[in-house]
């Protein structure tokens, strides 16, 4: 019997371990192509939310057990936010998977909305959308700082049970943060952290590309 159950997990799909317990949501980061040339669209969120009330974002929210994936959940999102159809959008890749220190899991995209003429922000959720030059972003390094998590272990913790016991090196975890200034307004927290990757990303291929002429 135990073999058997064994044998069953060939070909199995791994997940992150520990997700059941987690918050997962997919967001978009979406391209605009303009006169000002390609640009990101972000969000601010309506002042009348109980969660993240006026902060900056990507449109996207929590996965449903309707979506088939985490890309349609993504797509939903941002249709149900920007009041597009999903037509409208074009997914160009999944950028990585971003785990929390807060019991959430992001799951990004990086897409083109093909006609930003056609987006009107549902109000209940979207106070206003704006767009950055991605050059500008690429351009301007965002200010960079880190916060710094200690573990906080509680008097009746077993450490008779470990080496060292109450003396244990337990390490210290680092959580960065950026913060984009665009005019009148801040992009940090997990937004600047998505987008950061993102910047990584299309700066690289911009460099192999000018090493390769």
């Amino acid at each position: 019997m135990i073999e058997k159950k064994i044998e069953e997990l060939r070909g199995r799909k791994r997940n992150i371990l520990g997700h059941e317990r987690t918050r997962k949501s997919a967001v978009l980061l979406p391209l605009i192509k303009s006169e000002q040339g390609m640009c990101i669209l972000f969000e601010k969120r309506s002042p009348l939310l109980k969660h993240q009330p006026g902060e900056i974002c990507f449109p996207g929210g929590g996965i449903e057990d309707s979506d088939e994936g985490t890309e349609d959940a993504a797509v939903r999102e941002t249709c149900e936010e920007l009041g597009l159809g999903s037509n409208d959008i074009e997914i160009i890749a999944p950028l990585d998977i971003l785990v929390t220190p807060f019991n959430a899991i992001i799951y990004p995209y990086v897409g083109y909305i093909k006609d930003c003429s056609r987006i009107q922000p549902n109000s209940d959720e979207v106070e206003e959308v704006f767009c950055v030059p991605l050059r500008y972003l690429l351009k301007n390094k965002p200010i960079y700082k880190n916060i710094y998590f200690t573990l906080d272990v509680p008097e009746d913790y077993p450490f008779d049970l470990i080496p060292l016991g109450k003396d244990y090196p337990f390490k210290q975890a680092k959580y960065p943060h950026h913060f984009y200034i665009w005019k009148d307004k801040v992009i940090w927290g997990l937004t600047a952290w998505i987008l950061s990757h993102f910047l990584s990303m299309v700066s690289n291929c911009e460099q192999s590309a000018s090493l390769r002429k």
